[in-house]
């Protein structure tokens, strides 16, 4: 179970940095 939480969390923070660089690309 431990295992399928980190993957969730990693999942989620790369979906929230593609949004960010997609919304705000001149700070990438």
């Amino acid at each position: 179970m431990t295992e399928n939480i980190i993957g969730l969390v990693l999942g989620i923070l790369i979906a929230v940095y593609l949004v960010a660089a997609l919304l705000a690309p001149e700070r990438f």
